[in-house]
């Protein structure tokens, strides 16, 4: 018998890991435990299966017990939680349904515990109107909560992915939702301007949204369950879904002598390996490095969770594959829109002091001239020396693609240059001559050498008018349907011809609908001896900040 593995866990990280395994190393013994009966299930496609989506509920099972034991001759033993690990002994002591408690020992361990939903110690907590999404389990008892005929509210608390996405499935179902999210704007990988762009469309589609407000305590009755906010709101309704973040599953961990970071993550190395001998730990329950800044993080995201399953079974294999961080690539449907978001945020960058530069773009899915084409809008955040640091995008098409070709340029440490220089696909129906990430490439390294200068809406909040001239270069329809105060309007075509009604002394800055109007002004105002700013992505980038 060759090496004996034991594997914590299954879902994304435990699995992939376990599969691997077997693919390298035929005569391993690997035995993997789950606390429950599912050991591979599309935990992120839960929502949609409440919500309707997905109607075929084993859909959801990615890999069974028997299929593993079938095709990778792996010991599955389900309703087994492990409680802790004796790493002098190597052994792991077991509470199995089946076995009572034992212990199993090993050659290697891969610790792949996940993390669990948030439960604060609030009054009310233990409804049993009060659920969490994390498992199988959790997912048939919301199902049939919200299938009751005498279900016809829910109240979200928590405005990160599974909130929105819980908040959007409950209403599709036809349920009056209220979400609550503490801070002043829901999902926190997105900046304020981008993430308000989603506040509307959930409003738009009957959401209600309570922000800046949380829960102080919950009150049951017997027909409906209240929901107290700090503000003095009261909320009465049907059901609660808690989605208000994810702590590390590792408490079983701590008296093990490993090392646990301040939040109780798993610390391990490039190689995934923890301070303990021969234990590795992988997914949502591991410090990761941020790739973009270097710094200590923990990213709950199933891909890179998959991505260490497998580099920790490279090395028990003896490979040598190194995890180089996170990213935090993650994208979300909310109704008819889609919002994807790759690298560092604008707050990140601020927080730690990281020189970076903001443009914004909104140009159209694809070819204008194709019917169905739709704007999107792109934010792209790069340094000084022209680094891409992160991207967000919104959009009702071709978003998903346009995030994964700049993730891909962040993953390769790439600049606003190879924007402009990547070879995208282009056919009217997919996209433009000029993909929109060529576009954002163009914007960027034009601020870069010179060639535009850009303010943000934040410039306009305090601008002194006696130093600077406000001028929108649309049309005069456009301007008179809305514009921003205090601005004179000299459309783009006219602007020739209309230099004398600027005041050389002052600086000018000009705006158009989403930019490109503007940089063609603001070239020729620069060639004609005027310091001259544009706004970036124009008109419709200041109203999103309204």
């Amino acid at each position: 018998m060759g090496k004996k593995i034991l594997i914590v866990g299954g879902v994304a990280g435990g699995a992939s890991a376990a599969a691997r395994l077997r693919r390298l190393d035929e005569d391993a013994q690997i035995i993997m435990f789950e606390r429950d009966a599912y050991i591979s299930f599309a935990n992120c496609g839960l929502p949609y299966y409440i919500g309707g989506s997905i109607v075929d509920r084993s859909k959801l099972l990615v890999q069974t017990p028997e299929a593993m034991y079938a095709r990778y001759n792996i010991d599955v033993r389900t309703f087994s939680e492990v409680i802790s690990i004796d790493p002098a002994k190597k052994t792991v002591q077991v509470q199995s349904k089946d076995r009572g408690t034992y212990d199993e020992s090993y050659d290697y361990v891969i610790l792949s515990p996940g993390a669990k939903p948030i439960r604060p110690a609030l009054p009310g907590i233990t409804s049993d109107k009060i659920h969490v999404l994390r498992n199988i389990h959790d997912t048939d008892r919301i199902k049939l909560h919200v299938s009751d005929a005498g279900t016809r509210s829910a109240v979200v608390i928590g405005g990160g992915f599974i909130g929105v996405e819980m908040a959007e499935n409950l209403r599709e179902l036809g349920l009056d939702v209220t979400l609550v999210e503490a801070a002043p704007q829901i999902l926190a990988p997105f900046d304020t301007e981008m993430a308000g762009v989603l506040t509307k469309e959930l409003e738009k589609n009957g959401v209600k949204l309570v922000l800046a407000d949380s829960v102080k305590a919950f009150e049951d009755s017997e027909s409906h369950i209240e929901v107290s906010l700090s503000s003095g709101m009261v909320v009465a309704t049907d059901i609660v879904i808690l989605a208000i973040g994810v702590t590390p599953d590792t408490a079983f961990l701590r008296s093990s002598g490993l090392e646990l970071g301040p939040r109780g993550h798993v610390i391990v190395n490039e190689k995934l390996e923890t301070n303990l001998e021969q234990v590795y730990a992988v997914g949502d329950a591991i410090e990761v490095v941020d790739y973009v800044n270097g710094q200590k993080t923990a990213i709950p995201l199933a891909g890179p969770a998959n991505k260490q399953g497998r580099i920790a079974a490279d090395n028990i294999c003896g490979l040598g594959t190194t995890y180089k961080g996170t990213q935090g690539t993650s994208i979300i449907k909310v109704f008819g829109i889609t919002a994807a978001a790759t690298g560092n945020n604008e707050r990140t960058l601020k927080r730690l002091n990281i020189p970076y530069h903001a443009i914004y773009v909104h140009p159209i899915s694809h070819a204008g001239y194709y019917p169905g084409a739709n704007p999107m809008s792109i934010k792209l955040l790069f340094h000084e020396n022209g680094t891409v640091l992160g991207a967000q995008i919104v959009g009702a098409d071709g978003v998903d693609k346009r995030i994964d070709d700049i993730a891909t340029v962040i993953h390769f440490k790439g600049t606003v240059t190879d924007l402009t220089e990547l070879e995208l696909a282009y056919a009217p129906p997919y996209s433009s001559a000029k993909d929109p990430v060529n576009m954002a490439g163009y914007a960027a390294e034009n601020v870069l050498m010179g060639r535009s200068e850009v303010i943000v809406p934040s410039d306009l909040v305090n601008y002194n008018p006696s130093e600077v001239q406000l001028v929108d270069v649309r049309s005069e329809i456009e301007h008179n349907n809305g514009h921003i105060p205090r601005s004179m309007l000299i459309p783009v075509d006219e602007m020739r011809g209309s230099l004398d009604e600027l005041d050389p002394l002052k600086e000018v800055w000009v705006y158009c609908q989403v930019g490109l109007r503007g940089y063609t002004a603001s070239q020729i105002l620069r060639q004609k001896g005027f310091k001259v700013r544009n706004l970036s992505g124009g008109y419709k980038t200041y109203l999103m900040f309204q």
